[in-house]
């Protein structure tokens, strides 16, 4: 039987080396190969694959864009497995793809023989997942933030202002920006959002 792979991938280079290790498979062809993840749902519609290989870009779990993606691969192909990559992963990705119905995990910076291996379990019914993903679920990277810290980033995570923050932590608006500052600072963040969705996906938040 020949395994139809569809490879989603938005850095060119990496998704032309992807179809060439997989196209050189005897058993696998690459039926499609897509940059734009809006454009999956109606590849695997039409290309009925048995797996698609699935980029997940850096985002926040609670994202629409990743749970959406893998909920509308599942729609539009029932029958296809879907194994996630990434460089980074966090117990609150590994749940929110899980949750959408992503069966395997792999990190991008693993060797090509491990990705054809788990493409072959995957289409064989199985689910895989890669060392790097199950020590992120084992061993996840521990918190930088201090415990008023973490008070800051919840309050901020639901969208309240400086003032709200104050008000409710009973802390002075100097302090405030204060802990926002070292926030930013610890996750390499340019601004509140991104320091959000940082501690999101890493599981801090």
């Amino acid at each position: 039987m020949v395994i139809r792979v569809v490879v989603v991938e938005e850095m060119g280079l990496l998704r032309g080396a992807l179809c060439a290790v997989l196209s050189h498979e005897e058993d696998m062809e690459v039926v499609a190969a897509v940059a734009d993840v809006g454009e999956v749902p109606a590849v695997v519609r039409r290309t009925t694959p048995d797996v698609v290989v699935l980029d997940l870009l850096p985002e926040s779990p609670e994202s629409p864009n990743l749970v959406r993606t893998i909920e509308e691969i599942a729609g539009q192909a029932p029958k296809a497995a879907i194994l996630a990559m990434s460089y980074r992963w966090s117990p609150a990705v590994l749940e929110a793809a899980v949750s959408a119905g992503a069966r395997g995990f792999i990190g991008k910076d693993g060797p090509l023989e491990e990705l054809v291996r788990m493409i072959r379990s995957l289409a064989a019914g199985e689910r895989v997942i890669d060392p790097t993903a199950a020590v992120a679920v084992l061993s996840p990277p521990k918190s930088p933030f201090t415990p008023r810290e973490l008070d800051v980033l919840r309050a901020a995570a639901e969208g309240l202002p400086l003032k709200e923050i104050a008000r409710r932590l009973f802390l002075a608006h100097g302090t405030v920006r204060n802990h926002l500052s070292a926030i930013l600072r610890k996750t390499g963040s340019r601004n509140r959002m991104e320091a959000i969705r940082r501690a999101q996906r890493e599981g801090w938040l």
